[in-house]
Parts: C-alpha cells; sequence; structure tokens
C-alpha cells in the first residue's frame, strides 16, 4: 500500500457525531495516520442547514448541497453517513454509494435493522467495505468483538443494556426513588431523551441494535420484524423498590439466542441480579454480554452515544477500510446467513415478576392467586404494599420456574377484571 495516497472520505451529516468525526480526525491526526498506515482526509460534507455554526472550519471541505451526490463526488473514496433514518436520503446513500463500488461507513442502526441484509448483498457483489462499528453500543467496539475477536466461537446467548436513555431512567429511578415521567422530563431536559421519546422508552431502539448484534453473533439473516419489543413507560418507582427487596435492579435488556426452535430475539425489562455485571450498569452506559463456547463470557461495557464515543467507533472503522482491512460485514458471506424462523417464547423457561395495581378490597388476592393456580404458573412469593393516595394497593409476585405461557394464560385471565387498575407489569428475571 502506498502510504501516501490519503482515504479521501465524504461526510454526510454534520450534527453531532459528524462534528464529532471532523474534530477527532483534526486532533489525532498523526496518530491515525501511523495506525491506518496512510492519511485519512475529509475532502466533502453534507447537511441540511449550509449557514449553521457548527465551530469547525468547514471551507477547506467541497460543500455538496444534495447528500445523494456524495456517493458519485469524484474526490470520495469513501462515504460516512451520519444523517439516520430507516430509508429516505440515507438508504438512497447507501445503495448509490456501494453500487459505485465505493466504501460506506455508517451509525444508522434503524436502516441496518431494516435493509441490512440488502445492503450487505450490494456491498459483497460491489466489493465495498460496510462497516457500522458505530450503530451498535456506541464507542463500544462489540461488532468488531464479535465479528473478528470471537469468530471461532459458537455463541449460545448475546445479551446487553442497549439504550442509554432507558438506563439513565432506570439508574435515576433507582438512585433517588422517583417515578418515570418525573425522571423522564429531567432526561429531556438535559438532552438524554428526544422531545419525542417513543424510540427509546417503548424499546425500538434497542430492538434495532439487538437484530445487528443477532445476525453477527448466530449466521442468521437479520430479523428486526422478529423482534418482541416492550419498553420501560409503565416501570414505576415501587418496581424498583421491590426489586432492591428481593436482590435485583431493573434494567431494559435486550435479548437473543438461536436454538432448534428458531431465533429467539426480545427487548424487555428485567430484574438482573445484584451479582451480574449488567446490574452495576448505570447512567447512560451500555453493556453487552455474549458467551461463547469456547471463549466462556465476555463483557463489553461503555459510552453508548455521545460525539466522542460515536465518532471514536465511526473513524476505527475508516481505520480498517484505509488498511484494506474488511471482510464481510456480517461476518460471513450473505449467501450464508441463515434465514431463521421466529422462535415460541411460550416455550422459554424462567422466573417472573408480576406487578399488579389493584382495589384494596376482600377478595383481590384469592382471585389473582386462582389465576395464577388454574394457567399452572407456581408461585415463589406474593407482597402486598400498603394503600396508595388513591385507595389502590400494590400486589407483586414473583414466580418459580416454569413456560413463559402459562403466565401469558394467567395474565389473560385476569384481563378485564374489575379488581385490577389498568394492566399488569410482567418483567422476566435474568437467568
Amino acid at each position: 500500500m502506498n502510504d501516501t495516497i490519503p482515504l479521501r472520505v465524504a461526510l454526510a451529516g454534520l450534527g453531532t457525531v459528524g462534528g464529532g468525526v471532523i474534530r477527532l480526525l483534526d486532533a489525532n491526526r498523526d496518530l491515525i495516520t501511523r495506525r491506518a498506515g496512510r492519511p485519512i482526509e475529509v475532502v466533502a460534507v453534507s447537511a441540511r442547514d449550509r449557514s449553521k455554526d457548527r465551530g469547525i472550519d468547514l471551507s477547506r471541505f467541497a460543500w455538496v448541497d444534495d447528500t445523494r451526490e456524495l456517493a458519485g463526488h469524484d474526490a470520495a473514496d469513501v462515504v460516512v453517513e451520519l444523517i439516520g433514518g430507516s430509508d429516505g436520503p440515507a438508504l438512497t446513500l447507501a445503495r448509490a454509494t456501494l453500487a459505485a463500488g465505493k466504501g460506506f461507513v455508517t451509525a444508522n442502526k434503524a436502516m441496518l435493522a431494516h435493509h441490512g441484509l440488502a445492503l450487505a448483498q450490494a456491498a459483497e457483489a460491489a466489493g465495498a467495505p460496510l462497516k457500522f462499528e458505530a450503530a451498535v453500543a456506541g464507542g463500544i467496539p462489540v461488532i468488531k468483538g464479535l465479528r473478528e475477536g470471537a469468530a471461532a466461537n459458537a455463541i449460545g446467548r448475546v445479551y446487553g443494556i442497549l439504550n442509554g436513555t432507558c438506563n439513565f431512567i432506570l439508574s435515576k429511578m433507582e438512585a433517588e426513588g422517583r417515578d418515570f415521567a418525573e425522571v423522564l422530563a429531567e432526561a429531556q431536559a438535559l438532552g438524554y431523551a428526544e422531545a419525542d421519546p417513543s424510540f427509546d422508552i417503548d424499546g425500538v431502539d434497542a430492538a434495532h441494535k439487538l437484530s445487528i448484534l443477532a445476525s453477527i453473533a448466530f449466521g442468521t439473516q437479520p430479523a428486526f420484524a422478529d423482534v418482541s419489543a416492550t419498553g420501560v413507560r409503565h416501570v414505576i418507582a415501587a418496581d424498583i423498590a421491590e426489586a432492591a427487596a428481593l436482590g435485583y435492579k431493573v434494567r431494559l435488556v435486550g435479548v437473543a439466542e438461536a436454538g432448534p426452535g428458531g431465533l429467539f430475539q426480545r427487548v424487555h425489562p428485567h430484574l438482573v441480579p445484584i451479582d451480574h455485571p449488567l446490574a452495576h450498569v448505570t447512567g447512560s452506559l451500555n453493556a453487552v454480554v455474549a458467551e461463547g463456547n469456547f471463549v466462556g463470557r465476555l463483557f463489553f461495557q461503555g459510552a453508548g452515544a455521545g460525539d466522542g464515543p460515536t465518532a471514536s467507533a465511526v473513524v476505527a472503522d475508516l481505520i480498517d477500510i484505509a488498511r484494506g482491512e474488511f471482510g464481510p460485514p456480517y461476518a460471513m458471506p450473505a449467501a450464508a446467513l441463515a434465514a431463521e424462523p421466529k422462535a415460541d417464547s411460550g416455550e422459554r423457561r424462567g422466573r417472573a415478576y408480576l406487578r399488579f395495581t389493584v382495589e384494596d378490597k376482600v377478595g383481590v388476592l384469592a382471585e389473582i392467586a386462582a389465576a395464577m393456580r388454574d394457567a399452572g404458573v407456581s408461585i415463589e412469593s406474593l407482597i402486598q404494599r400498603g394503600v396508595t393516595d388513591d385507595g389502590s394497593a400494590i400486589v407483586a409476585i414473583v414466580t418459580h420456574e416454569g413456560p413463559e405461557r402459562c403466565v401469558a394464560q394467567a395474565l389473560e385471565k385476569l384481563r378485564g377484571s374489575q379488581s385490577l387498575a389498568g394492566q399488569p407489569l410482567w418483567m422476566h428475571i435474568l437467568g
């Protein structure tokens, strides 16, 4: 390789991460050049607002008004996409860049979750690199760790905390005993949560990331549509206090496993044992656990978002491309990725935490216990807490290990009960 020829980069999107990429390349220019074997230079940029002051000197770069035109920019070898969105300009740019035989680097987990297989096929057909370390867990090198470091292992399970916003909210509720709505408002004021936080708090963002991890870990086609996602908006302070009394922390955990029954993927609030590493992941941090048959448990933890960590992952991908180090995007050729059916979650066995808000009257506990009995759910413990200001009470149940379909049947029996105020909360206990 001629170390005097730079890798020329066109950058789409000059938000927090895009600005971070330019600042990182400037700050660590000499180190990056030595590690990449040649310089990495931004030559062209594109964003919605040309006049916005981003605190960066953009006059040294060619400005392209139409982001899609970066794919055909004569001076660029690689396009970095940081505009987001599963479709629209981001997808158009990805397709055009790969069709032109140029490298494509993205932090866009939504686009990969929906179109990753087709983009991988296009990249392989063109012999062009497609890299996306920044799409999952920000600056944590979990994709590289699974795709390269653990490549010789059969991964039995991959799971973790994949959304910093939810983890910040749950950690704050845990530390201060406050309820969800109040802490969410604070997270929005601090910039940890969007004005419309649905993608984060309803588990969609984590589900995007989990589908990418599952594909790399198990050699399966990305299957975002098969991810069952439940967020944290219905978790209350009483749940977190009850979990603590039982020896657990509440975390939003994404879990993926591949087995004889197909591919299981779920994002759901869990009770995590206090002695498990995930219980000690607080604030906006992310963490991923992968279990390999020879390497054992691998634990990755770090900042899952932000300009610095995400820019670090983007530039790491650029360094790989500058070295000529890239292979199939999902660790094996797209044609070798298995099309696994969705596993039946009802067959899974585990323990559960169930919380009911009920009227404080005679017969309520008997009604709940009868529904559990009739569905074949064995109760390990049942606790009723005091009456709240509105006259309701909290009933918390921990079950013995059993099939999930039995718990689902018990909750269905209680649907519409006049004794319940609102829907029960079901949280799995991480085993």
